[in-house]
């Protein structure tokens, strides 16, 4: 596990707005929301960013991550609506912390292109 803030919260060392938590699977409110409904979902595994993703390897934890941000968003009420899963891979590309991780935001409307 990674000794990131994201590897903190999976340990519990930090606390964080829990919305799902399963094996393999946290989700949690993002503390810095750029919308209404704005959270990440994780997997509990050290995967650094997207890029290092192994197909074969990750393929059934990459679903759980995705199934998670749904059920989530149909809890949260944004199912219908319509929500944006953003993932940021490198310094580059905006990405903070060096954890895999899904960004998934709605409740309202979002504006395209986003930066």
């Amino acid at each position: 596990m990674s000794d990131t803030i994201f590897g903190k919260i999976i340990r519990k060392e930090i606390p964080a707005q829990i919305l799902f938590e399963s094996e393999d699977v946290l989700a949690f409110k993002d503390i810095n929301a750029q919308a209404p409904v704005h959270f990440l979902v994780i997997p509990k595994i050290a995967i650094p960013k997207v890029s290092d993703i192994q197909g074969s390897e990750h393929a059934e934890l990459l679903g759980k991550l995705f199934d998670a941000a749904n059920k989530i968003a149909e809890e949260m009420g944004i199912k219908e609506s319509g929500y944006r899963v953003v993932i940021n891979c490198g310094s580059d590309g905006g990405q903070e912390v060096p954890h895999l991780h899904l960004h998934v935001l709605g409740g309202r409307k979002l504006n395209w292109p986003p930066g």
